[in-house]
């Protein structure tokens, strides 16, 4: 018998969900085994699966596994099969969107590193990459995602020359007390890296820039005067991401322009499927790859599953203290590619035919590297 276990509530969740996430928990297991640690995995709905099976994107009885568990493991959400014109129509995102709500997960941790072995993925020049090693660190909770919204019909006129038309309306807000947590987490971050904080608004047009920029230099100047502070406005910082990705170091932006500039960065590293994120707050954790649910891709076995590996070793260090392991799963990863292995997303023109793997070959490849 282990010496300790842990409960994991496993979300598979649609698209490719399940394929990657079974590469995850196998890791998972296997970290274990060398441990003396059991996870027990319960598997739940969640996103398009949970509508499919019972009309709700976060049915109460996941809500209720996600919060009586140790840590959260999910895959992914979504796909073109719920897509809907109907506003009242229920949408996978709102399950994703329902259980950060409901942990309180207020911080999104995104890691944006170079692997040498996959320099040649990335569609930027290796001389530009070279380096590149930053967290994004994104407000989760609050601003237009999560803000007052309504689509109507104005019969007063919203159509063209004054006809009556629909309009449509979403609330970016924000409030004091969220701008200086996600602040924190950022300083608290960068200290144990660089030592560099880059804070990402829009100032020059939104009232909610303005304060964003003011709490984070208070924050800055009353308790982290020792970390370096730029700011950039959004626009600005998705050129600088392409020209100078090396520089950043922690950038902490809000939610909207978080979710659109981590994608953007996750891309300077070739693939989607090689980028983890942890979703934090002051309870159970998340942990989810960066990537979607793929559904061209579902079911074909083929399928990058290190981003859903990555984020099983972020739950190791975030929800479980075990920092040791979650290095040894990365350094496994990094060691897989040193030695040529890939998925198809991943491989280029010089990798061999029998070096490019399907999703529960690299899985194993993992495994047997953690050996």
């Amino acid at each position: 018998m282990a010496s300790k276990t842990y409960r994991i509530c496993s979300l598979p969740g649609d698209g490719i969900g399940p394929e990657i996430i079974a590469e995850g928990k196998k890791v998972l297991a296997a970290v274990g085994a060398k441990a003396d640690v059991e996870f027990v995995f319960e598997d739940h709905l969640i996103g398009g699966a949970a509508i499919d099976a019972c009309g709700n994107p976060l049915p109460q009885e996941t809500l209720d596994a996600a919060l009586s568990s140790d840590a959260v493991l999910l895959a992914s959400v979504g796909g073109p099969k719920w897509d809907s014109t109907d506003p009242n129509a229920p949408r996978p995102e709102q399950g994703l969107l329902g259980i950060r709500k409901a942990l309180g997960l207020y911080t999104n941790l995104r890691p944006v590193k170079i692997y040498d072995a996959l320099a040649g993925a990335s569609t930027l020049r290796p001389e530009v990459i070279k380096g590149v090693d930053m967290v994004l660190v994104r407000e989760l909770t609050g601003g237009l995602y999560f803000g007052r919204r309504e689509r109507f019909y104005d019969e007063e006129g919203a159509g063209a020359n004054g006809a009556p038309g629909q309009r449509a309306y979403d609330t970016l807000e924000y409030r004091e007390y969220e701008v200086e947590r996600i602040a924190r987490q950022a300083f608290e971050a960068a200290r144990k890296r660089k030592n560099k904080v880059t804070s990402v608004d829009k100032r020059n047009v939104l009232e909610t820039s303005r304060m964003w920029r003011e709490v984070v230099h208070r924050v800055h100047d009353e308790e982290y005067a020792d970390v370096e502070l730029e700011d950039l406005l959004v626009d600005n910082t998705a050129m600088q991401l392409i020209n100078r990705p090396a520089d950043f170091d922690v950038v902490v932006t809000e939610n909207m322009f978080g979710d659109i500039l981590s994608d953007e960065a996750a891309q300077i590293t070739g693939s989607l499927g090689m980028l983890a994120s942890a979703s934090l707050g002051d309870g159970v954790s998340l942990f989810e790859p960066s990537a979607g649910s793929a559904p061209d891709i579902a079911g074909q076995g083929i399928a990058n599953p290190l981003a859903q590996i990555l984020s099983a070793g972020m739950l190791l260090t975030y929800a479980l203290d075990m920092v040791e392991e979650a290095g040894r799963i990365e350094d496994a990863v990094e060691r897989v590619l040193n030695d040529g292995w890939r998925t198809r997303d991943i491989a280029d023109a010089s990798t061999p035919a029998d070096h490019i793997l399907g999703t529960a070959e690299m899985g194993d490849k993992v495994v047997e590297a953690l050996a």
